[in-house]
């Protein structure tokens, strides 16, 4: 924080990661004094996309749902929630040509005075931890809460299983209750999306590491 106060750091990359094995390459970066006009008041978070091994064969603009989860370590799970949907028209989505895009996302992420006290629930022993949720298919904000109270230890793989029974399940549940059962409801909802587990050490002079980022009141999500 001190040095992204006196501006020696002011931002930090999380380390690269992949949407599937053969899918987009992607990081984030934190700027934790903020950013541009936020600067000084919040906390600001962006997502960037990397030039990957896979880009010709993937399609873009890259158009997908980006939502950040900041955890509450008290175990109140008061997580604070935002989202936001790329610009298709930026150059900030295209296929990469240099080795990373310019970062967007949300620069009010949340305000400074939440995490700056030294009892709030966010940072603890100097950690964050911070999931990234890439939404491929559309995934209703009622199944959200279902989905960040996951345990981030389970596989990846598992946990979107767990996710598509769950869906069904609901699904299922609305049939059941609704008077004229409409056929869409009978098919399983598919979400597939790219979970990044991050942790966030942040010591006082800010030499700290942003790894890949990683349930949870929802504070505000964009449509």
């Amino acid at each position: 924080m001190i040095d992204a106060q006196s501006e020696r750091q002011t931002s930090i990359y999380s380390t690269p990661f992949y949407s599937s094995s053969t899918g987009y390459k992607m990081c984030t970066r934190l700027y934790l004094y903020g950013d541009g006009n936020a600067r000084r008041t919040h906390m600001s978070l962006f997502f960037v996309l990397l030039r990957g091994e896979y880009d010709a064969i993937l399609k873009f603009p890259f158009h997908y749902k980006v939502t950040f989860c900041l955890y509450d370590q008290s175990g109140q799970q008061r997580h604070i929630l935002d989202s936001f949907r790329p610009d298709v028209k930026s150059t900030s989505f295209q296929r990469p040509r240099s080795d990373m895009n310019i970062a967007s996302g949300i620069p009010k992420f949340i305000p400074l005075t939440i995490i700056q006290p030294d009892n709030n629930p966010y940072v603890r022993d100097d950690t964050m931890f911070i999931k990234v949720i890439i939404d491929f298919d559309d995934m209703p904000k009622t199944l959200l809460p279902y989905v960040l109270n996951l345990n981030p230890g389970i596989p990846t793989e598992i946990q979107q299983k767990m996710i598509q029974q769950e869906s069904a399940r609901r699904q299922q549940q609305q049939t059941s209750t609704s008077p004229i059962a409409n056929a869409e409801t009978d098919q399983s909802v598919k979400v597939n999306l790219q979970q990044a587990n991050a942790l966030l050490n942040i010591p006082a002079n800010m030499d700290n590491k942003l790894s890949d980022p990683t349930n949870n009141t929802i504070n505000r999500i964009a449509d």
